[in-house]
């Protein structure tokens, strides 16, 4: 039995899919097929029920599963305690980020933390929030940035800043010339949402509790477009194929030069989305994280207080007001 073996096992009960576990495994179909066959051979029971859909736990799998995440977090805490009793300060720190934040973020946080923590290389994964939860379990990733709710046991998490949520469209368009756009305004409109996965989505849905079954395509049975990303669903709503909701950060730049877009806020209650740090309770890097936290509130402090009124001297896609 090796500690190899018992992650194969534990994220096999996570993913139910060989072909998923070997790709987060960075190995072979085969070769985990094997190891996991090896450990249920040595331990002498069947650990997985297998069918050709999906691969489950037994009912005394999930209970040597269950040890075997208990003891790859004793692994993993003990890997980090030894690496914080040289310099909590002087290794890589593991930071993962939801697709919304990182491209309005990252470019100013780095540098910003390179002079911060030069002994500290930051190693940074996009991905979706219930991935960057697993990820954070597994010891892959020390600490996410993530949008409120977050929550799960043995984990802290610290509320960084609120971020508010602006409604963007065609400068041309009947809404353009509101100073706020209230509910009653979108309810006739179409608007586009990110895909399924992406946190902003339901943030979106939960603002606007009237509209989601409309907006929902199970429910409607209506197709609508969405986009797997806020630069997509900018060049959407460029093209006329309607209006979106999307956080102030992503409301500024743009690479876009034609078919200019203006940014409203939004007269609705709550309409801004709260990002927080989310790390383990058993990490012992405090200072790392504290850094990273700082870093972040700076960036982001300066990032959030731009002005308004357009640049006339930069030609991008987007008019905030």
């Amino acid at each position: 039995m090796t500690l190899t073996e018992l992650r194969y096992i534990v994220i096999l009960s996570e993913e139910q899919h060989f072909g998923r576990t070997a790709e987060r495994c960075h190995v072979s179909q085969p070769t985990l097929s094997v190891a996991v066959k090896k450990l249920e051979e040595e331990l002498g029971v069947e650990l997985f029920e297998r069918t050709k859909t999906s691969v489950k736990p037994t009912l005394m799998g999930e209970r040597i599963i269950l040890q075997a995440r208990a003891l790859l977090a004793s692994t993993e805490n003990i890997k980090a305690m030894a690496d914080a009793g040289k310099d909590q300060l002087g290794s890589p720190l593991a930071l993962g980020t939801i697709f919304t934040m990182g491209p309005y973020l990252l470019p100013q946080l780095i540098p910003h933390l390179q002079k911060q923590a030069p002994a500290m290389p930051l190693f940074v994964q996009e991905d979706f929030t219930e991935n960057l939860r697993k990820k954070l379990r597994d010891g892959v990733l020390d600490v996410i940035l993530v949008s409120l709710p977050f929550s799960e046991s043995d984990v802290v998490t610290q509320e960084l800043f609120d971020e508010p949520l602006v409604v963007i469209m065609p400068r041309n368009h009947l809404l353009a010339h509101k100073e706020e756009i209230a509910l009653d305004d979108l309810q006739s409109q179409s608007l586009l949402l990110m895909g399924q996965g992406h946190c902003l989505r339901e943030q979106v849905l939960a603002l606007l509790p009237a509209m989601r079954n409309a907006l929902d395509p199970v429910v409607s049975r209506a197709p609508r477009a969405e986009g797997n990303s806020l630069e997509t669903l900018r060049y959407m709503v460029a093209a006329g194929l309607g209006l979106s909701i999307l956080p102030r950060s992503a409301a500024e730049a743009s690479l876009c030069q034609a078919n200019r877009l203006v940014a409203r806020p939004l007269a609705i209650p709550g309409s801004r989305r709260r990002l927080a740090l989310a790390w383990r309770a058993s990490f012992p890097r405090h200072k790392a994280v504290d850094v990273l936290r700082k870093a972040i509130q700076t960036c982001s402090g300066a990032y959030w207080n731009f002005t308004t009124e357009p640049d006339e001297n930069v030609q991008t896609m987007l008019s905030v007001r």
